[in-house]
Formats: C-alpha cells, sequence, structure tokens
C-alpha cells in the first residue's frame, strides 16, 4: 500500500521522530522514502514527488540475496498464512520449524545435529556465548568465563556480542568499562584473495609471527576460556577484511587444546556469500557451534539459527537441566516457512543458470572486473573482492557531509550504497545481472570520486 501523503511530509515526520539506527536524534541521517522494491532494484520517491530506481548494493544489510518480490518467497508467505502466523515455541512445535531444521542440517556440516532457532543474529550470538559458558560448568570449570576472538570483529549490538567486538576501533568502543572484558589477539595478517581459487591468503612470515602472539595468549589465558569466537574468512561490519583460513584453523586447534569451544559467526558469510555454502567450509577445523542468520530469509523476516554439536548440546543440559533462553518469536511459523523456501531456492540446481556457486563467482568475477581498475584512482588505499562482496578503501572516513556527498552521487550513477568508516563496499543480490554488477561497480567508482573530489576539494 501507498501512503497518500506527500513524500515532504512522510520525510518531515521521519526526520522528527524517527530514530535511525547508528544516528543522533540532535542531528538526524539523511533519508530515502523507498516506495517499493522489485528485482534488484528499489523504488525511490523523492520530496518532490518524482521517483527513480536504483541497484541496491546493499541487499538490505546483505539479507536480500534473491532481491525483492521473489515469487517463490511470496507464495511461501501467502501460503503459510492461510493457517498461521506466529505461535508460541514453548511447549509447542510445528511442520515449518521442523522442515526448516531438516533443511539446515542437511546443508550444514554433519557433525553439527542440534538447532536452536533464534529470532536475530545478534541474539544468535547471545545463545551461542550462553551455551560455551554453561558447557563449561557441567565440566567443572565454572571459571571458564572469558571468549578469545581476534581484533577487528564485530558480532552484534547487544551487550555480550558487544563484548567480543573490537573495544577500541569498533562500533561500540563507548561502552568499555560496563562490557566484561575478553581477550582479543591481535588482528589477523592481511590476507588478499587469490584471484583464481578466491581464497585469502596470507604471507608465511607474518603468518607465522601473528601465530606467536596468539600462542602466548592463550599460554596465559586458556584456563579462563570458555571458547573462540571468530567470523571465518571475512571480518564484516568491523572493517571488511578477509583472513585466511589458516589463521582460523590456528585459534581453533589453540582453543581445543585448552579445552575451550570454537564458535563460527557465519551470520554475514553464510548462504554463498563469499564463495563457498559457509565461509567455513575452506577451514580445515570445524567448530563446535556456528551462527547464521541475514539471509537465512531471503530478507523478508528476521531470522536466526544456532547449530550445535551432540556434544555441546548435551553438555549444555546437564549444566542447568535447559538452556537459558526462550525468545518469544523462537521458531516464528512465518519466518521458517519463507527461510525453508529461500533455502530450497538458494540450493535447487538451476539457481541462477549455474547453481549458487557458479552464481556467486560470477558476481565475484563481475566486481572484481569493475573494481580493480578503481586500485589506481587518486584516493584508494585498497580494493577487496571474496566472493559476492566487492570493497574500495580510500584514504579517510566517509562521514559527516562527505558521507551524504558520496551517497548522493552513488544514487545519482543509479546504485544505493551505504560507505561506513573508510570503506566504499557492495554486497549485492545474487539475482544482479552481469549489466546490473555494471552498474553498480560504476556507482562505487562514482562514490569513490566523490570521496576524493571532496579531498582535494578540501571540503567534508
Amino acid at each position: 500500500m501507498i501512503d497518500p501523503r506527500p513524500p515532504d511530509e512522510l520525510l518531515a515526520i521521519d526526520r522528527d521522530h524517527v530514530w535511525h539506527p547508528y544516528s543522533s536524534s540532535l542531528d538526524p541521517v539523511t533519508t530515502r522514502l523507498v516506495e517499493s522494491a522489485s528485482g534488484v532494484r528499489l523504488r525511490l520517491r523523492e520530496a518532490d514527488g518524482s521517483t527513480r530506481e536504483v541497484v541496491d548494493g546493499m541487499a538490505s544489510w546483505w539479507c536480500a540475496i534473491h532481491g525483492y518480490a521473489v515469487p517463490e518467497l511470496d507464495a511461501a508467505a501467502r501460503d503459510q498464512l492461510a493457517s498461521m502466523s506466529h505461535v508460541m515455541f514453548g511447549g509447542l512445535t510445528h511442520a515449518p520449524a521442523i522442515g526448516l531444521v531438516e533443511r539446515l542440517l542437511a546443508i550444514t556440516p554433519a557433525h553439527l545435529t542440534r538447532v536452536f532457532l533464534a529470532d536475530s543474529g545478534s541474539v544468535s550470538v547471545e545463545v551461542a556465548m550462553k551455551m560455551a559458558l554453561q558447557a563449561g560448568v557441567v565440566d567443572g570449570r565454572p571459571t571458564r568465563t572469558r571468549f578469545l576472538t581476534v581484533r577487528g570483529g564485530y558480532h552484534g549490538d547487544t551487550f555480550s556480542p558487544m563484548s567480543v567486538t573490537d573495544p577500541v576501533g569498533g562500533m561500540h568502543s563507548l561502552f568499555r568499562g560496563v562490557l566484561p572484558e575478553h581477550v582479543f589477539a591481535p588482528l589477523p595478517p592481511h590476507a588478499p584473495v587469490d584471484p583464481v581459487t578466491g581464497v585469502p591468503v596470507s604471507d608465511p612470515g607474518a603468518l607465522a609471527t601473528w601465530r606467536e602472539s596468539v600462542d602466548a595468549l592463550f599460554a596465559q589465558h586458556g584456563p579462563d576460556l570458555a571458547a573462540v569466537i571468530v567470523e571465518p574468512l571475512l571480518q564484516g561490519a568491523g572493517g571488511m577484511r578477509p583472513w585466511a583460513p589458516q589463521a582460523v584453523d590456528h585459534l581453533s586447534r589453540r582453543a581445543r587444546e585448552h579445552g575451550a569451544l570454537v564458535i563460527h559467526d557465519e551470520i554475514a558469510t553464510g548462504f554463498w556469500r563469499t564463495g563457498t555454502r559457509w565461509a567455513g567450509d575452506r577451514c580445515a577445523e570445524p567448530a563446535d557451534i556456528v551462527c547464521i542468520g541475514k539471509a537465512i530469509t531471503g530478507g523478508y523476516l528476521s531470522l536466526a539459527a544456532v547449530l550445535c554439536t551432540d556434544e555441546v548440546a548435551d553438555r549444555v543440559s546437564a549444566s542447568a537441566g535447559a538452556l537459558m533462553h526462550g525468545p518469544t518469536f523462537m521458531g516464528n511459523p512465518l519466518a521458517c516457512a519463507i527461510a525453508s523456501a529461500s533455502i530450497d531456492l538458494l540450493e535447487s540446481p538451476g539457481y541462477g543458470g549455474t547453481g549458487a556457486a557458479g552464481t556467486v563467482a560470477r558476481l565475484s568475477a563481475g566486481l572484481r572486473a569493475g573494481l580493480e581498475p578503481l586500485r589506481e584512482w587518486p584516493g584508494v588505499l585498497d580494493v577487496r573482492v571474496l566472493g559476492a562482496v566487492g570493497v574500495v578503501r580510500v584514504d579517510r572516513p566517509v562521514e559527516g557531509t562527505l558521507h551524504e556527498a558520496v551517497t548522493s552521487a552513488a544514487l545519482d550513477a543509479g546504485v544505493w550504497l551505504r560507505p561506513f568508516r573508510d570503506l566504499v563496499y557492495a554486497m549485492p543480490p545474487y539475482a544482479c545481472t552481469d549489466a546490473d554488477v555494471e552498474v553498480l561497480t560504476a556507482g562505487v567508482g562514482a562514490a569513490v570520486d566523490a570521496a576524493a573530489s571532496a579531498e582535494r576539494t578540501g571540503s567534508g
């Protein structure tokens, strides 16, 4: 339904009363009014009543992997609404949740046998951390209350996930002193992505030096650790940094040597985003607990899941008789039905004409072809492409008035982007055609040029 009120009236209400994410109520961010979305495009309505369509380079914060108005997902929603949209999961169950769990177990590593359905990515990390803490109690080691992770990570905005997000360079640094203090290994070594294999590769010398620092931390803190938690292969909102699977595996091995669990946060990296079904597929060491979310429903509804081994589930259950967590919307039937349809679509052999692997490989090649030339542009420090993720790092923070100038430049080129820190990046829907990717990379170029132009003129 389209609200009949003029766009300028709606935008004024938004500016005065709606508090948007990561924004100040004293200085509200500029927002654009979305009228509708279809395929890989957003239809924006301007304050003067005019409209324009732009390619969504963000896939709605990385979750709308199939694009918008997807027939299969629309049908799943309609069919489920005909029976029930929600019912509590405490003491009750239903076919949509059971069916989704079956589908998840079919596409995740075989040693993961238990599934806890959560209602957001951040909540799934909360649950995973609770699992690790409760598992330590049954072993008679209740003092294992700390987590080890790496600098530059991001795991969510609620308190436990914030505590394992970079405490200095992360967006939650103002909560230092309030959050529990965990153990942070140095930033993993720089790992350019091999264009042939699609795998991040670190310099052996740098990797060896980093391993020594990690080993020293385990020697000091090993008895206190409940788990290691990382985003495998790609640090997302903490800086869009690829890192080598060998580094991930080293943390996992050391964790197990010291009796700690291994948690993979695949909320942003899973469902083929980094080039394989799960980023952890490129690692030799398996995780004990895996968090998934974002793309699980194709961007239709909020849903997440925590998968673990029988051993972890048994240890958690023995500690207090139950896992002490129960979201109100856990196992929401509508979300579960759509998620199953999304997974069925993603896992179909004909997905995108080449299957999910081929589709993401095609997107990766298009992103690389369009973005690599920007490496030589003024103000560009780095270009990174991993799977269906394309990143350009520029030489200044894209903030304040510069953020608006860069965003506007991308929109004028027909692309919606949301830069952060010093990064102009794209994580587009898999439904993008080659032509869409060309538009998208040109939009990134326009945004990068706007950032460089502002620096030359001293504005921003």
